[in-house]
């Protein structure tokens, strides 16, 4: 029996990696989720799988946890998350830093093979160059959530260099699925056009991001934990740089749509005006091509449909 963590397990991307380890017969996974942000309908109902409603940044709700498994892999996803939420909450967000700490202390002093860790495209700020690359584009935002997410990685390192705790860290680019929450723009657009109501941009629109469908996220996780990418830092995204205007346009002409588009103002900070992965380390591992948007939204459509 190999015996997995999953932080953050009741989120979109940890949900998703619970459910694809869980078809694996002699996988225990063990989801910790303090069911902030997060829900319990989302994560598989399997034998296999254990929830503990636990805090990760609280150290006593952590500890009994590792106590009583040993495990071998631990994915520490567990985060305050989404644009509008990390503003407006920042002590939330820095607070996190307490989590990475005690997954780190904790899955050192048992034994843990190897910690996966969530960071996040936020990481590189507005960029120097596109496509971002993992080695030659600086991290440069100063928002909290990427602070935190770059404080992570350093964390990582630090471990790796003076423990030998070996790591993988997942630079996640903007990643849709049908159980991610409707506060993030692609089931927020999609719901929107499926019921005719008018989508809702902030600023002009022109603004880019590249969406990743979640099966390809998580198959480049699953492949990450077979393969030999410890102490890696990897994109896991996709390199189809479009407008959020041109989303909206994709999604009404997917859904045949009488939505309209209306402008808002503009968001005061946190809305980088390019974002695009170089995703050459991720193809490599896949060995595939990778969903295309079109493909992603409609298995979201008929999702929806049936939910």
């Amino acid at each position: 029996m190999t015996n997995f963590l999953i932080t953050g397990g009741a989120g979109n991307i940890g949900s998703a990696l619970a459910a694809k380890l869980a078809e694996t017969e002699n996988y225990k996974i063990v989801i910790v989720d303090n069911l902030s942000t997060g829900h319990i309908h989302k994560m598989p109902k399997s034998d296999n799988v254990i929830f503990i409603n636990a805090d990760v940044n609280i150290y006593k709700d952590i500890l009994p946890v590792f106590g009583r498994f040993d495990f071998d892999y631990v994915f520490h996803f567990a985060a305050v998350v989404g644009v509008q939420r990390t503003l407006e909450h920042p002590i939330g967000v820095l607070e996190d830093i307490e989590g990475i700490k005690n997954v780190l202390a904790l899955s050192k002093s048992s034994g843990v093979k190897r910690v996966f860790f969530s960071s996040s495209s936020e990481v590189y700020g507005e960029p120097f160059e596109i496509p971002q690359n993992e080695n030659t584009t600086p991290l440069n935002s100063r928002l909290p959530y990427a602070i935190v997410k770059n404080v992570g990685e350093a964390f990582f390192r630090s471990y790796e260099k003076e423990y030998g705790l070996p790591y993988t860290i997942f630079r996640f680019f903007n990643t849709y699925g049908p159980h991610q929450s409707q506060d993030f723009v692609v089931p927020k657009f999609l719901k929107a056009a499926m019921a005719d109501k008018p989508i809702e941009i902030h600023g002009d629109g022109l603004q880019t991001r590249s969406f990743c469908y979640i099966e390809d996220t998580i198959a480049t996780c699953i492949k990450t934990l077979h393969r030999h990418y410890e102490n890696s830092v990897l994109n896991v995204g996709n390199d189809r740089e479009m407008s959020v205007l041109e989303l909206a346009q994709e999604i009404i002409k997917v859904t045949g749509s009488n939505s309209e588009i209306i402008h808002l103002p503009a968001l005061i900070e946190g809305d980088m005006r390019r974002r695009c992965p170089d995703v050459t380390k991720m193809k490599a591992i896949l060995h595939r091509e990778l969903t295309s948007l079109d493909e992603g939204l409609n298995k979201m459509i008929q999702y929806y449909k049936l939910d």
